[in-house]
């Protein structure tokens, strides 16, 4: 009788485990074990942070360009802008592979809707220095032409053309950051486009600062 039960059991015992490796295996045909991967950026901040490492990466030529600068105050700001937007684009690069996407935007400044901060950009480019007018649709932007002049430069000259081109840059950053801020409701992308606000507007104050300075120096 003993024997009797313990046969049963043993053989209630197989086929409870049988039904269960049956069940692993037939579940991923019902329910897959991989769920939908969450959403890592939504299309403006997509579309932002490849403009902005764009951006930022002109930033960093016009600093290379700048060789025969002749104020160490100049040096040392533009040292500053190469190492914060540099730590920025790092991040930002980061984001888009998380994201599986490209660094490059296919449609550039397509997410910026906001026509007043288009507005607001161009005004700026128009009052710092001499537009660039054929750089993409990307405020702030040095053309090829200015790239060149600030590599030639030397002295008070590449210090001023420097000061010039960067001011109008960061007026563009600050007007794309700001479209951002805008149309994004959270997240990291939304904080990194309110501390370059911040940085930005910081630098651009002192560019004009440098740039009063500068005019009211003889030389």
């Amino acid at each position: 009788m003993k024997r009797r039960s313990w046969v049963a059991a043993a053989a209630f015992g197989s086929l409870a485990l049988l039904l269960m490796v049956l069940g692993a295996a037939i579940r991923p045909l019902v329910i897959p074990d991989t769920p939908s991967p969450a959403v890592i950026l939504n299309e403006t901040e997509i579309g932002f942070v490849q403009d902005m490492t764009a951006h930022h990466q002109q930033a960093l030529v016009m600093v290379q360009r700048l060789r025969q600068a002749d104020d160490p105050t100049v040096l040392r700001l533009a040292q500053q802008i190469a190492d914060s937007q540099r730590l920025e684009i790092g991040m930002m690069l980061g984001w888009l592979r998380l994201a599986g996407t490209t660094s490059t935007n296919p449609h550039p400044m397509a997410w910026m809707h906001d026509t007043d901060h288009r507005a607001q950009s161009s005004h700026h480019q128009a009052t710092s220095t001499t537009a660039a007018p054929t750089v993409a649709t990307m405020p702030g932007m040095a053309s090829r032409a200015e790239l060149d002049a600030l590599s030639a430069a030397s002295g008070r000259d590449a210090d001023t053309l420097f000061l010039k081109l960067m001011q109008r840059h960061h007026y563009g950053g600050i007007a794309m950051a700001q479209a951002a801020d805008e149309q994004l409701d959270g997240g990291p992308v939304e904080q990194i486009a309110r501390d370059m606000i911040s940085t930005q507007s910081q630098e651009a104050g002192l560019i004009g600062l440098l740039l009063t300075h500068s005019a009211r120096t003889p030389e």
